[in-house]
This record gives structure tokens, sequence and C-alpha cells, in this order.
């Protein structure tokens, strides 16, 4: 591992490269209570085809766009913590994260699409009870 990489070490490179873009355990408990109360979705979609967005769950005929943001990468105001090891390249990044997920928010909320964000520790029922009231008013 040179001097230019990324990674303070070898065993935190690999462990950042074993992160799950999708299908991680709260977006899968999600998706089960979902699918439990009868709700069909689409998974690892892009709501509107020229953002370069992937939610985790589209309701594509209600519009809904959920996203189940983990703490560390999204910057949980409870959970989430600041890297101390090769924090010059972390702490941009993870800063690009939460601009970017505004960015998305407001760029789907333009084009008529709800946004739904919710973070990795909070439970699947109180999460799935959020998405069923926004798509079954």
């Amino acid at each position: 591992m040179g001097s230019a990489s990324w990674a303070s070490s070898a065993g935190v490179a690999r462990s950042m490269r074993s992160n799950r873009r999708r299908d991680t355990g709260p977006e899968l408990a999600v998706r089960r209570e979902l699918h439990r109360r009868g709700l069909r979705y689409r998974v690892d979609l892009r709501p509107v085809a020229h953002l370069r967005t992937r939610a985790d769950i589209v309701f594509t005929r209600q519009r809904i766009a959920v996203y189940i943001d983990g703490c560390f990468w999204h910057g949980c105001p409870v959970h989430g913590t600041s890297p101390t090891s090769n924090a010059s390249y972390w702490l941009p990044k993870l800063q690009a994260n939460k601009e970017r997920d505004a960015a998305v928010n407001v760029a789907l909320g333009e084009v008529g699409w709800t946004v739904l964000r919710f973070w990795e520790h909070e439970t699947p029922t109180s999460v799935a009870d959020a998405v069923e009231a926004a798509v079954r008013p």
C-alpha cells in the first residue's frame, strides 16, 4: 500500500472495501417490513434518469424516494463520528456527501418527488410507519 492511498492502513482499506452500496442490513430490514405490510417498491433505482442518484427504495407511482443513510457516511448528528486518521481526505469527502444529499433532496423535489431520509439506526418499524404514511396517505 503506497503513501498516496486514502486508507491509513491495510486493515482500513479492507474494511472500507467491504462496505456495501446496497442491500445493507438496515435497508433489508426496512424492505422486509414494508413487504410484510403489502407495499411493493423498486430497489436501488434512479428516481429520475438525468439525476445521478439512486434511492434505496422507490415508489414510482407515488413518486417517493426513500434513502436509508449510514451514520458515518452521511454525518448523523447523533452517531456520526469524525475520522482521526487521514482526516484531510475523509472530512471533505463526508462534507461533500452531506452537500450532495441536500442537493438531491432539492433536485428531486423540484420535479415533483417526495424524498424520505432515515438514519441506519432508526428502527425498521418506525421507518416503515413513516414510509407507509407517505405512500398510503
